[in-house]
């Protein structure tokens, strides 16, 4: 396809989500090039409603029969344009496109936003795109073309572990130690009466993110200041459509009927994303009710015929003893020359 045939249309302010309809957008992320839960509209209208700040600048790209293939969501802060749903709330961001029409609807969208009618920006600063996307080869190309200064840095890493098809080939896979470690554990939790509590009633929903918010703040004194109240909002909206559509995995293990641990999970296709965990660390220490729960939501994971269980970023050492692989994220910065 020619890259004329593609019609970039400039879209300021939050009306992107009312202009491009929920099911269009969506169909268009379920075959992008970085398939998550972060490109589809439910998570980027919400990012924008509770913590977006500056201004919402978005380019639809479509092609001569008028079909959606491509969406660029940026977020205008002073001169520096972003993607929104930044870094700090957002693991995976990228142009939203088919991987084979990335050169193309990118060529609109940079176009299209050096076009007059675009409010003005020096620097397009593009985060936590994944090693595989292939953004990070048609970017530098098409701005250094244009004249841009570019950049590449790795941003983070994303630990992954690659699930067999049954829980105890995947505990076959760890060294000796760690899989005694996780069996011992899981024994002894479930000895002692905890249990596992997965939420589905939609009536249970918003105390439950409640608890599991009240299990974050309580998990390390950086993840109490890092809650504010707009992230509060964004998880109840987060998990609200995700019950929805049925990609919710909100786990608890409870002991004496008090929630102890929480994993607040979302599933897509083949994979399964930790968005966050949380728990008390001053009550059942002995049971390492952490590790049971992790455990536990990879067993359910490839339960579910899922093939990856994705930590999401960080390098906790914890990560690695479940035997996650690192994925890299990158940086990608374009500087306007002069």
């Amino acid at each position: 396809m020619l890259f004329a045939m593609y019609s970039p249309e400039l879209i300021v302010g939050p009306t992107v989500f009312d202009v491009i309809q929920r099911e269009e957008w969506n169909g268009l992320a379920a075959q992008g090039m970085t398939l998550t839960p972060f490109q589809r509209h439910d998570y980027q209208a919400a990012w924008w409603r509770h913590l977006g700040v500056g201004e919402l600048i978005s380019v639809a790209v479509r092609d001569s029969g008028q079909n959606l293939v491509g969406i660029g969501c940026f977020n205008r802060r002073e001169d520096r344009l972003v993607f929104n749903a930044t870094k700090e709330e957002t693991d995976y961001l990228d142009l939203i496109a088919r991987p084979e029409e990335a050169e193309a609807v990118w060529t609109a969208v940079v176009d299209c936003l050096l076009s007059e009618r675009c409010p003005a920006w020096q620097v397009l600063d593009c985060y936590n795109i994944p090693a595989a996307s292939p953004s990070r080869q048609v970017l530098p190309r098409l701005l250094q073309s244009r004249g841009f200064v570019f950049a590449e840095t790795r941003a983070e890493v994303c630990p992954i572990i690659d699930l067999p098809g049954d829980f105890e080939d995947y505990l076959a896979q760890l060294d000796k130690k760690q899989r005694h470690e996780i069996r011992r554990k899981m024994r002894r939790a479930f000895g002692a009466d905890a249990e596992l509590e997965i939420i589905r009633d939609p009536a249970q929903l918003h105390a439950a993110v409640d608890d599991f918010l009240d299990l974050l703040q309580k998990s390390t004194a950086e993840k109490y200041d890092w809650l504010n109240p707009g992230r509060i909002a964004l998880f109840h909206d987060v998990a609200e459509f995700a019950l929805g559509e049925r990609s919710l995995l909100l786990m608890f293990m409870v002991m004496n009927g008090e929630r102890i641990a929480g994993l607040f999970n979302l599933c897509t296709d083949d994979r399964v994303w930790v968005y966050n965990s949380g728990i008390d660390t001053t009550r059942y220490g002995q049971f390492s009710l952490g590790v049971v729960l992790t455990a536990h939501a990879i067993e359910l994971a490839i339960g579910k015929g899922c093939r990856y269980f994705d930590f999401l970023r960080g390098n906790e050492d914890y990560k690695y003893r479940f035997g996650a692989q690192d994925a890299e994220i990158f940086r990608l910065t374009a500087t306007k020359a002069g």
